[in-house]
């Protein structure tokens, strides 16, 4: 096992953050933005290292590639940097503190889940650099320490296309902001299913709703088994703070999305905004009582030791109305579809960021925010979302979810309209949902118990894959 550059620098000057599915759209762009804001905002012997994944070795080292191509760029030209430095400012001091390192992580298939989660605790990982390259260290089978945060963005959305009538109606009965906001009006089709476990051949081995597992189990699985790295134990990790599972959502879901009886999301034409609201109602109650008994059993790590740790916390985002290749569109509606996201900001959205850069601000926020600070916002409570305003300066905004309002307290909408310390598009009523109904109590208590079925469910999946995949593992 080779030393990696971080060995020698203070655990509180270094930063490990992942990133799933962060070869191209929001993904990649969160990887941008936590290079850029990371080293605009540490100290100059600060070292971060960004572990994105992908589906490939070729995407992987695709993604290193273009990273790198970010940072020299970034450190060449910021003008912020060059200022902190002083006159004897060379890029290659800071691009040598940038380490990309990737693993290669299919969601689908449980054993791959497995697998990654078992090179990034028990194994090392790998960063080749040109012999020539002198921006940046050559990493060879180094190992890593801790995850300060895991960023879990990959996803897929399961959808055909457009519903041309529903646009229309969308449009001439909503309007143009709130139809881009909350459409209604992207086909798809029930029925998607996949094989999690793909090398066992068993016909018994039950099937598990594709766009579930992509957006919500494979995660779930991945978080469980990096426990140990997100876990900080109190005698020898005092200066840092607990690791943070940031679950990606959307700004779309909400009540009508979720039902108990199609759990994985397979007969339900929405699949996407059933796992989305599944992710909301699973990161927002996982601090309360009600729940604590499965959260504490899904945060113990499979081994246990004999001193105390403090487990991760789990935080909820989201990245706005964001243009990606993540909804089917041809070249020409995909250039028309931006244009209306545009007008659409222009018209006082404060929810359209519009491109993956902007929308990342949010998750890269929570990322890099000190501890201290999301706690004094009660930030594990709340669904934080990239917002901008008219001129796409961006900032993270509090979002609504439905039966549970924007931090889980009831409030009514003269005390919303009467809000004091927030202007523009900081003022909570300014980015609502046409229609929108006021929390109560009664709506409260009904979110926290569909939370504790959630959590119940989730770790009933948890264990019966678990044994299937362990007696896999064994016949091999």
């Amino acid at each position: 096992m080779a030393p990696a550059p971080w060995d020698a620098v203070p655990p509180e000057d270094t930063l490990f953050a992942l990133v799933t599915g962060a070869n191209s759209g929001i993904g990649f762009a969160i990887c941008q933005r936590l290079i850029d804001e990371y080293l605009t905002t540490r100290s100059l012997t600060s070292h971060l290292v960004v572990i994105p994944t992908t589906r490939s070795i070729r995407k992987s080292q695709e993604t290193i590639d273009a990273l790198r191509q970010h940072a020299r760029q970034f450190a060449a030209t910021s003008d912020i940097l060059r200022s902190r430095a002083g006159p004897n400012y060379d890029p290659r001091s800071v691009t040598k503190r940038i380490h990309i390192l990737s693993v290669q992580l299919d969601l689908c298939n449980l054993a791959d889940v497995h697998r990654a989660a078992e090179q990034l605790v028990n194994g090392t990982v790998s960063s080749p650099a040109d012999a020539n390259d002198v921006y940046f260290t050559s990493l060879t089978d180094v190992r890593i320490p801790r995850l300060d945060s895991v960023i879990f963005n990959a996803g897929m959305g399961g959808w055909t296309g457009l519903d041309w009538p529903k646009v229309f109606h969308n449009i001439f009965t909503k309007g143009l902001v709130q139809a881009t906001t909350w459409p209604t009006f992207k086909a798809a089709t029930a029925g998607h299913v996949v094989n999690p476990l793909p090398d066992v051949t068993d016909k018994k081995v039950p099937e598990m709703g594709q766009v579930f597992c992509a957006n919500v189990f494979g995660h779930y699985l991945l978080a469980h088994k990096l426990v140990p790295l997100l876990s900080r134990r109190s005698e020898s990790d005092a200066s840092i703070p607990p690791g943070r599972i940031i679950w990606e959502s959307s700004i779309e879901p909400g009540w009508k999305h979720l039902s108990l009886s199609d759990f994985q999301a397979i007969k339900t034409n929405a699949a996407y905004e059933s796992t989305k609201r599944l992710t909301d109602v699973l990161s927002l109650t996982a601090t309360l009582p009600s729940a604590r008994p499965f959260v504490n059993s899904y945060l113990q790590p499979a081994t246990k030791s004999a001193s105390p740790a403090t487990p991760p916390r789990i935080y909820l985002v989201h990245p706005g109305i964001v243009q990606t290749t993540l909804f089917p569109l041809n070249a020409f509606m995909f250039f028309w579809y931006r244009v209306v996201l545009y007008i659409a900001r222009w018209l006082g959205s404060p929810w359209h960021p519009i491109t993956g850069y902007n929308g990342a601000v949010a998750p890269v926020w929570l990322a890099l925010q000190e501890q201290e600070a999301l706690d004094a916002v009660d930030a594990e409570h709340v669904k934080w979302g990239s917002g901008t305003d008219w001129w796409g300066e961006c900032r993270v905004l509090k979002t609504e979810v439905e039966g549970w309002g924007w931090d889980g307290t009831v409030g009514t909408r003269k005390e919303l309209k009467n809000e004091k310390g927030e202007r523009g598009i900081g003022r909570k009523i300014k980015g609502r949902k046409s229609g929108a109904v006021d929390v109560t109590e009664e709506k409260r208590v009904e979110f926290e118990m569909l939370g504790v079925e959630c959590w119940r469910e989730m770790e009933r999946l948890r264990g019966e894959w678990e044994a299937r995949l362990g007696r896999m593992l064994e016949t091999k």
